[in-house]
């Protein structure tokens, strides 16, 4: 597939080569990775986390910030208020002990309401402006359990060269916008390797840059299409983008979680979308062995793989974060784990489909319209004008 390289106006970081991705696939991979590049930190630390939870994992981190901390690293620790909001005072109090530099995006108030439900979905690390690492994994116990075939699958991608340059530009706008310490960061293009590849971000409804650029790919592919999402809800557009693809002959194919999920009535929701797809040609496989919460869209030899899930929430109101890939290396390492996952899924038939029970049919149904009468909700209440607000830079400093 020919893909034009150049700087597109609607996306705000550019296409660019040099860099080295590599995929660590499951909890002890790439947690064991991170833990060693905080502890080899020269300079500074940028740490963006949408999930936190008590236990040894976040212990962990807590632990290697700190050190790091005590051996003068500078170190910039931004969580989201919500996905973080059960961690311990003794963890707060830690990272404040050790001179961290913690910052919490759009704390809950009472008096904010609508504006609360934004939420900084973003996982990401940064070191010394060399390596970052990017996906969908929090700092919980779930992804590094004693039995490792129970852990949550998910993925991250360690990341060298220009593109960590672009991660950090995100990181810091944020941080700008949240905290009145400023970062002094390292600027110069290192180039490491030789793929290329791109930052894509979604900010609100005004900045969809992700959504954008999966309905190009898709529209353009000539092969494949492989989606896989811990959440499913895709907008109109891209359903019908996916329809068409498999209607020209391209292979489509969408990989969500089966019956082991954190949240069952994401599950119906998806499952509401299944007839239309089905019926068009797409082939939907539900993962089985363990709770799937990776998220990676394969077109031809493009990828895209982040914090965004495939979902109405991530794609419009989230801060999301996503590294794109044009590797034909890496799309093959890709395809490699699609196709060890949907040999452990449970691949769904058509007519079988048709015949499943009038219990799932109302359970569909039922979290399909809360869902659409919530989205009415937050349209009819101006949404859009409480994001602006919400994005005045400076405006939410604390004092």
């Amino acid at each position: 597939m020919a893909l034009s390289l150049h700087h597109n106006k609607k996306y705000r970081f550019p296409w660019s080569s040099g860099n080295q991705f590599n995929l660590l696939v499951d909890g002890p991979a790439f947690f064991s990775a991170m833990l060693n590049d905080i502890q080899q930190a020269e300079h500074y630390i940028l740490f963006e986390m949408y999930l936190v939870m008590p236990g040894k994992v976040s212990q962990k981190f807590f632990d290697a910030l700190c050190a790091a901390a005590q051996r003068k690293i500078r170190v910039y620790v931004l969580f989201d208020d919500f996905g973080t909001r059960t961690i311990t005072d003794y963890q707060r109090q830690q990272l404040i002990n050790a001179g961290i530099n913690l910052t919490f995006y759009n704390p809950l108030k009472v008096s904010k309401k609508t504006l609360m439900l934004f939420r900084d979905h973003r996982k990401l690390m940064v070191v010394d402006g060399k390596v970052a690492y990017v996906g969908g994994a929090g700092l919980l116990d779930e992804f590094d359990l004693p039995n490792p075939a129970n852990n949550w699958h998910e993925t991250m991608v360690r990341i060298q060269g220009q593109n960590v340059l672009q991660w950090q530009d995100l990181f810091n706008d944020n941080w700008q916008q949240w905290s009145s310490e400023t970062i002094e960061l390292m600027t110069q293009h290192t180039p490491v390797g030789t793929q290329t590849g791109r930052v894509t971000m979604t900010q609100g409804p005004r900045f969809m840059e992700i959504k954008r650029s999966f309905i190009q790919h898709v529209r353009n592919a000539q092969q494949r299409v492989w989606m896989c999402t811990a959440y499913f809800a895709p907008s109109r557009k891209l359903r019908r983008e996916l329809r068409r693809a498999s209607l020209r002959g391209i292979d489509v194919r969408i990989l969500i979680p089966g019956p082991i999920t954190d949240n069952p009535m994401s599950r119906y929701l998806a499952q509401h979308y299944y007839t239309k797809l089905l019926r068009n040609g797409i082939r939907i496989f539900e993962y089985q062995p363990r709770f799937l919460h990776t998220k990676i869209v394969l077109c031809d030899n493009w990828v895209s793989t982040g914090s965004c899930n495939i979902d109405r929430w991530n794609l419009r109101w989230n801060l999301d974060a996503n590294q794109e890939i044009i590797d034909d290396t890496f799309s093959a390492e890709i395809a490699d784990m699609f196709n060890s996952d949907f040999n452990n899924s449970l691949e769904i038939q058509f007519n079988d489909w048709k015949k499943r029970s009038i219990i799932s049919k109302i359970k569909t149904g039922f979290w399909v319209h809360t869902i659409r009468f919530a989205d009415m909700l937050l349209t009819r209440f101006k949404i859009i004008r409480y994001w602006k607000q919400l994005n005045k830079r400076k405006s939410e400093k604390p004092s």
